[in-house]
């Protein structure tokens, strides 16, 4: 009788405890769900991101965006054409030296370093005076070679490269080659990472997102490129997308742009009938990952988007509650059988006295 006490009390507190019930899918009450209105392209970039310092880089860019026009100022490599009106044998084409100087009939060496093309003409002009009478002088430049931007990192040709007004980061990523490119399981594979790029512009680094600058175009972060930036394309180390959990065949595969979440989850055998109704993805690795859950039944349905994946995600499938349940039951079993056994025998016991 005793024993029969302590097995009940046993069971009894095991089932009031629901300590099991505190595995997976609890514990993502927290975790960022997608809003079925979001685009899918922005929504696990969002996500869980401070909306004021969104805010603040979007004003900044803006502030950006509506900055006057930088004067040109001639400097060493520029070529240039120099004209004096009424006086041909005057003119010329020439290439401003290291030294930002230019040899000038009648004047020497001149400085035009520095100089905006009127300053320029006009310190020509200045310079003719006891020569010419009433000299007329104009400059026009040919090629610029001062103004440059830098662009390093994953990119398929890092360097330095000439710019104009019409330069924006999109056009300098392209003329850099776009994205450099390496082996991984015998395929080739693009290893810029946009998402941690950076450009830097007189000591600060400037709020731009490139994935939505080269991949989307957006315009307010498809800024112009601007004399002395610095582009830093980096370099994504991991080119593969693990998917695991309740899935048929949880496994690694490599990486591509624009791979989505349900045609990930139907190359690894799709999901098991016990899966969850969200599906977890982790970002930014291990270390720090940010956590979204997505309604995959809400896709399947067709009411909200498909997710479009990045390298290095992982794919989780949990467990739902009702699976969860079956676990539980499946574990308690052995001991509710033994439960019946001995209370079966009790019973007996208790007739045959």
């Amino acid at each position: 009788m005793r024993n029969m006490a302590a097995v009940v009390l046993g069971v009894s507190a095991l089932l009031a405890s629901g300590c099991y019930w505190d595995r997976m899918t609890r514990n993502y009450d927290s975790v960022f769900a997608v809003n079925n209105n979001m685009d899918d392209s922005a929504v696990l970039e969002e996500a869980g991101r401070d909306v004021e310092t969104i805010r603040r880089n979007e004003k900044r860019l803006q502030e950006i965006a509506s900055e006057e026009e930088p004067v040109y100022r001639m400097n060493a490599g520029d070529e240039i054409e120099i004209r004096v009106y009424d006086h041909a044998d005057l003119g010329m084409t020439t290439r401003i030296g290291p030294d930002g100087m230019i040899g000038f009939a009648f004047m020497g060496q001149v400085q035009l370093s520095g100089l905006s093309i009127a300053e320029g003409a006009e310190k020509i002009r200045a310079g003719l005076v006891p020569y010419v009478k009433n000299p007329v002088v104009s400059i026009t430049v040919t090629e610029i070679k001062s103004e440059t931007a830098t662009i390093a990192g994953a990119c398929g040709k890092p360097g330095v490269y000439g710019i104009s007004n019409s330069t924006f980061l999109a056009d300098l990523y392209a003329t850099a080659g776009a994205s450099a490119v390496r082996l991984f399981n015998g395929v080739d594979v693009d290893v810029a990472d946009l998402e941690h790029s950076l450009i830097f512009r007189k000591g600060e680094i400037l709020p731009v997102d490139f994935r939505k600058a080269i991949e989307q175009g957006d315009v307010l972060h498809n800024i112009r490129i601007r004399k002395g930036d610095y582009v830093f394309i980096a370099q994504r180390l991991e080119s593969s997308v693990t998917i695991c959990g309740e899935v048929g065949n949880p496994h690694k595969r490599l990486y591509e742009p624009g791979m989505g979440l349900v045609e990930t989850l139907t190359a690894a055998g799709w999901m098991k009938e016990t899966h969850w109704k969200h599906v977890i993805i982790i970002r930014d690795g291990l270390a720090n990952p940010r956590l979204y859950k997505v309604d995959i039944d809400g896709i399947l349905a067709g009411k909200c988007r498909n997710v479009t994946l990045r390298a290095g995600d992982i794919i989780y499938v949990p467990k739902d509650d009702i699976s969860e349940y079956n676990v539980f039951v499946r574990k308690i079993l052995p001991t509710a059988q033994l439960f019946n056994l001995l209370t079966t025998r009790l019973t007996r016991e208790a007739l045959l006295d």
